[in-house]
């Protein structure tokens, strides 16, 4: 009997078809290593001004791409960086765009905040007393790591298969709010009562034949148990938590992400040893949720991105800022010193920034936000408040490094959360914590998410 090829060939893709429509989820995972091959200035503090003169530890890019009942995908990308601004992002997000055909706001590019990792930039200006040579490196590394991110976006999305998905929440006991009050005012230092988020959320990918794929997992804390006194590459205590999961795993990517940290350091800290404890307590907490009985992840996901319009304080007075550029602290001096010079041009500072900030809606089991810069730990209780605690992920330091986002007890209290953007543009009002909680009340009822 003569068997028709092109009946076959609608027999195997109805089969395909039916596969495919049965699971809740396709994923594939790929990981890069970023460490750079050239002499680079790290980033994270100032006075560093040389660059990184060992390394300790190889430093990863790995990108997650998911794929729903209804062939919608997106895609997580972790980073072992400090920060990537919008400066540098438009380029990854148009080539992932290009690639592979994943939107914008189906995007999540994220960075553990380490501070000893190398310094991204495109300008060649002089900076922080680097030479030249320096400069020029910094330069030619973020361009190839733009196209790096790209393509390891593409191997991940070229390479689908099914997975199951589960994700619970666990616990991390290091971190420590790091806003000690003193005679001085609000100062950088250990202070126990102050507010922090000890969570560890961990989302579990595990193939067809039972074998883990990927951990995401999150710790909210500044990624800085090694001092500006170090000049070893190194991811810090999220670098070792990967590695050890991964000696576990062999085959499976861990993905670090960062939660609301900007007012929380590990504690103790200061050593590489130290690092490597902090980096074993999370690694051991996210193995013992991997090994745990976690919360199914079912249906599609709806994915929401916008700007939130953060209103910034109206311009200081000339003679405010002249004393502010004198003698105010160290943190102040070069917003003050930055708008003096706009001000005192004619030019116009802005009334807003407009923070890119997202929130995915995984069915109705969970809801995952992306927060731009460097968050502080109390817009987890004030999300919590505006949208429900339950089934809820609240990452920070994605989408756009712009600096700290203090709440509106913060800047009433002062101290080094409170210096405003990274640019020199001005500082953050106290009406922005509204504007930021405005703007996710109505992302969460544009995916549904619900108000629990």
């Amino acid at each position: 009997m003569k068997r028709n090829p092109l009946l076959l060939l609608h027999v195997c893709l109805f089969l395909f078809l039916q596969l495919t429509a049965s699971a809740d989820w396709l994923a594939g995972s790929a990981r890069i290593k970023i460490t750079p091959e050239q002499p680079l200035v790290m980033s994270g503090y100032a006075s560093r001004t040389t660059p990184y003169t060992s390394v300790e530890q190889d430093i990863w890019a790995k990108a997650l791409v998911l794929q729903d009942v209804n062939r919608r995908r997106v895609a997580i990308i972790t980073t072992d960086l400090a920060g990537i601004n919008s400066e540098i992002t438009p380029a990854i997000y148009e080539g992932i765009t290009e690639e592979t055909g994943i939107q914008r706001k189906n995007i999540l590019l994220t960075w553990s905040h380490t501070h000893s990792g190398p310094r991204l930039t495109l300008e060649e200006e002089p900076h922080a007393g680097t030479t030249e040579e320096y400069r020029s490196n910094s330069v030619a590394y973020t361009r190839s790591l733009q196209k790096q991110l790209v393509g390891l976006v593409e191997q991940a999305a070229s390479n689908l298969q099914q997975v199951e998905l589960s994700w619970g929440n666990g616990f991390v006991p290091f971190v420590m709010n790091r806003r000690g009050r003193t005679p001085r005012g609000v100062r950088l230092s250990p202070n126990p009562s102050g507010h922090v988020d000890r969570s560890l959320p961990c989302l579990k990918l595990t193939s067809s034949d039972g074998e883990l794929m990927a951990a995401l997992f999150q710790v909210a804390c500044h990624n800085t148990t090694l001092s500006q006194n170090n000049y070893a590459l190194c991811g810090d205590f999220s670098g070792f938590a990967q590695s050890e999961v991964e000696n576990e795993y062999p085959n499976a990517n861990a993905m670090f992400m960062t939660g609301c940290a900007g007012n929380a350091n590990p504690y103790p800290r200061g050593t590489m040893e130290i690092a490597e404890q902090h980096g074993q307590t999370v690694a051991n907490e996210v193995l013992r949720l991997l090994e745990s009985d976690l919360t199914p992840v079912k249906g599609a996901i709806t994915t929401t991105l916008t700007k939130a319009p953060l209103t910034l304080q109206p311009p200081k007075p000339i003679a405010e800022l002249e004393d502010l550029v004198e003698n105010g602290p160290g943190w102040h001096r070069g917003v003050a010193s930055t708008t003096m010079e706009i001000i005192k041009s004619g030019g116009k500072l802005p009334t807003h920034y407009d923070a890119p900030v997202s929130l995915w809606q995984f069915g109705e089991d969970l809801t995952m936000i992306g927060l731009s810069g460097e968050v502080v730990s109390g817009y987890v209780t004030a999300i919590r408040k505006s949208i429900g605690h339950q089934k809820l992920w609240i990452s920070a330091y994605c989408h756009d490094a712009y600096g700290y986002l203090p709440t509106a007890q913060i800047l009433k209290d002062g101290g080094y959360e409170t210096r405003g953007l990274f640019n020199g543009m001005g500082w953050f009002d106290e009406q922005a914590e509204t504007d930021l909680i405005n703007t996710f009340t109505q992302l969460a009822k544009e995916a549904r998410r619900t108000f629990e």
